[in-house]
């Protein structure tokens, strides 16, 4: 069998307080596309940044080509030929796909150092012509499209001729025809003998990429596998430590009379006439493609963007909601689909995110907040929800995206909201924390909260929702009861074809 070109044994780093990686050991051989599976805190990406250079390794041994090697810093990676794509993209807006590509190594001419524009321009062409690209070099990156910008990070990373490419979370912003693509791009640099290390909680997407699996779990190695030789069951055991019998918690659902009633929602653009009802206990699922409307509808229901028309009913009252206060005082939640952006203060700790929507109810009647009240709520939601975190001031930054979505439900719990919306609620966390995300929506629904959940994952819609409603183009497609949706109704619908 070939040597691998990367080689890491027994890797061991500690953080204040906390063991990261115990005794890690991990390969990748030329050529392969090999998945790194763990749930949230893992230390996927601890094991990364070692690989990286961003962090030092305490204890072990890297091996490069046959070499042992010391990797001080992420631009002696670079040079070594080992790249890493991060979710949140590593580069300068307001710079050309050319300037980003080579920033830092720009082809000079004469003795004075001039910058050769003109071979530049070549230069990223080349690179962006192999991987079959459509993009001009001369475009500012801000123009780009998520996807395309991460098609830049990837000709950067060629331009250092990388064996080693590291990705994290690829897909978890593309569109099908973007990751099509992408998977295009990873079997073409497969092919010219790039390493992949491939980082996704999204099983199905292994099927077609990946050549071996390694699992890891609180910082240890579980088992490394050949992907045709396991199966996603197997896998999701290897990573959770138990098996998970269902994905998708059964519940009887106790449904009762209606909570939100949309007799229509428009705005120009993005919702034309919308209407439907959510049920008190009900977890109404929206489905459809990406652009569809759903998260607009999400946040024209919730006060965030202006209706030019709405005509709503709440507990059998006519409101009207202009901005997310009124949707508060209703007892509307929202968890956004970027939870980082929008629905948390990173750089605040677990008890300041809390109470942060309900912090009036804190206080007394002179504005002073009730410091003990506020501790002992924190700490009966975060045992309720089985939040895991050192304290209840840690930074909310410093956990895992699973505990950052429960500390949204916490949030909205404090508020006792009887509506919430859920906007992808698991995107970017792993398969255990999913399920103890469902569990948290059944319980949440059989307590009588009415749920709305916008989800681009079919198999979640099928299995959490008790009803689903499908959108194109800004309109409801169509409705669809829980005994009588397939896959294949629900794509019939946000397509066209039925």
């Amino acid at each position: 069998m070939e040597e691998p070109i990367l080689k890491m044994k027994n890797i061991t780093k500690t953080f204040p307080g906390v063991l990261a990686l115990n005794s890690l050991s991990f390969d990748v051989r030329k050529g392969e596309v090999h998945a790194l599976l763990g749930e949230n805190g893992a230390g996927k990406s601890t094991l990364m940044k070692i690989i990286s250079g961003v962090y030092p390794k305490d204890e072990g041994q890297m091996f490069y080509k046959g070499k042992e090697i010391l990797v001080q810093n992420p631009l002696a990676a670079q040079k070594l030929g080992i790249n890493i794509i991060y979710q949140e993209f590593n580069l300068f807006p307001q710079l050309t796909v050319a300037q980003n590509i080579f920033i830092g190594r720009e082809p000079r001419t004469g003795v004075k150092g001039i910058l050769d524009e003109k071979r530049l321009i070549e230069n990223t062409r080349e690179i962006l012509d192999s991987l079959a690209l459509d993009i001009k070099p001369t475009q500012v990156v801000s123009d780009l499209s998520v996807a395309r910008q991460q098609m830049v990070e990837i000709a950067k990373a060629i331009s250092f001729n990388a064996e080693i490419l590291i990705m994290d979370e690829p897909t978890s912003a593309l569109t099908e025809s973007e990751i099509v693509q992408l998977f295009r791009i990873i079997k073409d640099l497969s092919s010219r003998q790039v390493g992949i290390v491939y980082i996704s909680h999204r099983l199905q997407e292994l099927e077609e990429l990946a050549d071996r699996v390694t699992v890891i779990r609180d910082g240890e190695w579980v088992g490394t596998v050949n992907f045709s030789d396991t199966t996603p069951a197997t896998l999701i055991s290897m990573m959770v430590g138990r098996d998970i019998k269902d994905m998708f918690p059964k519940r009887k659902p106790k449904i009762g009379e209606n909570l939100l009633e949309i007799e229509d929602i428009s705005r120009e653009g993005h919702l034309d006439n919308i209407g439907f009802k959510v049920k008190k206990g009900e977890i109404l699922g929206i489905a459809g493609l990406m652009g569809a409307g759903r998260s607009e509808l999400a946040r024209a229901i919730f006060g965030a963007d202006k209706a030019d028309s709405s005509q709503l009913k709440f507990e059998g009252k006519k409101v009207k909601i202009k901005s997310p206060r009124d949707a508060i005082k209703l007892g509307i939640g929202y968890l956004t689909e970027n939870r980082k952006k929008d629905g948390l203060a990173l750089s605040l700790d677990v008890e300041e995110n809390t109470i942060l929507a309900s912090i009036r109810d804190f206080c007394n009647g002179i504005g002073i907040i009730n410091k003990k009240k506020c501790v002992k709520t924190t700490k009966d939601l975060v045992k309720s929800l089985k939040i895991k975190t050192p304290s209840l001031h840690q930074k909310v930054m410093n956990l895992s995206g699973g505990n950052q979505q429960k500390i949204i439900i916490a949030k909205w719990l404090c508020k006792h909201s009887k509506l919430l919306i859920f906007d992808e609620p698991t995107r970017g966390i792993d398969v255990g924390a999913k399920v103890e995300v469902y569990e948290l929506m059944n319980k949440l629904a059989d307590s009588g909260v009415g749920i709305i959940m916008i989800s681009s994952e079919l198999p979640e819609i099928l299995g959490m929702s008790d009803r689903i409603l499908v959108m194109r183009e800004g309109r409801i497609a169509g409705e669809i009861l829980k005994t009588e949706a397939t896959q294949e109704k629900i794509m019939a619908l946000a397509t066209g074809s039925l």
